[in-house]
């Protein structure tokens, strides 16, 4: 098996770098140790994870392993396995609404951890293997604000994509405000490959099929004539040869 990128949330900092030990020892790679939900998405974003491990008693967070989960799975659906005391049926029931790929109690023993973080990735991965692709897909379901459950988008309905921050906002066909997703425009723009979505900027990618109307620096699309999207005006001339543009002949 690959080598995992492994996030650990934990704020025993002697059990968090047992585990880490372990874990490298079993020739894996930890992206990071936290114990709250702002470094735990933080780390997500400097170093995406391919599985995460959560203890969900966290005395240094005012939200527990469950609810951080949930927090994770709304913008990075990520294998994910708690490690706790707990073995309270509430808790257990409070822990499946996030579908874990495992739930280890403690104390547990070295070797069974590493197997079982292999064994949840292995299981993870085939359980997508016919499913839709979403880098391929014409559709989307993105997670909504509250974090209950997914709302579907079509690509070529989306006008453009903008950063703001650790957030990106997205402009639809018909809807006058945008939504926000919380999650980086990088990340995003990866499901907007097609040769219609063009990076004006490092922080705009646009569909090029609802453009209007362009000059230097501004932008128009389909549906907002009153707002242009501006842009760096040394990006216009790269912009202009993604376009059919038509000139006018040169007098003899």
């Amino acid at each position: 098996m690959k080598a995992l990128k492994i996030l650990i949330i934990e704020d025993d900092i002697v059990i968090a770098h047992d585990i880490k030990e372990t874990l490298e020892k079993g020739g894996h790679v930890v992206t990071d140790i936290v114990r709250n939900k702002s470094s735990t998405l933080t780390a997500i974003r400097n170093t995406p994870p391919d599985i995460i491990l959560i203890d969900i008693r966290l005395e240094h967070s005012p939200e527990d392993g469950i609810d951080i989960a949930h927090h994770i799975l709304a913008t990075t659906p990520t294998p994910i396995i708690y490690l706790t005391g707990y073995s309270e049926k509430p808790t257990i029931d409070r822990a499946k609404q996030t579908q874990p790929a495992a739930y280890l109690l403690k104390p547990f023993r070295n070797e069974e951890l590493v197997i079982q973080i292999e064994l949840a990735y292995y299981n993870y991965q085939a359980s997508f293997a016919n499913s839709a692709d979403p880098f391929l897909s014409d559709s989307l379901y993105l997670p909504v604000k509250n974090g209950r459950g997914y709302s579907k988008i079509r690509k070529d309905d989306v006008l453009y994509l903008k950063a703001d921050r650790a957030y990106v906002e997205m402009y639809m066909v018909g809807e006058s405000k945008e939504r926000a997703y919380a999650m980086n425009l990088g990340y995003m723009a990866q499901f907007f490959t097609a040769p219609n979505f063009y990076n004006l900027s490092r922080s705009l990618l646009v569909n090029l099929d609802h453009v209007e109307h362009i000059e230097k620096g501004k932008i128009y699309l389909k549906g907002r004539d009153n707002l242009p999207i501006e842009f760096p005006e040394a990006h216009y001339k790269r912009l202009i040869q993604q376009l059919a543009i038509v000139r006018t002949p040169k007098k003899r």
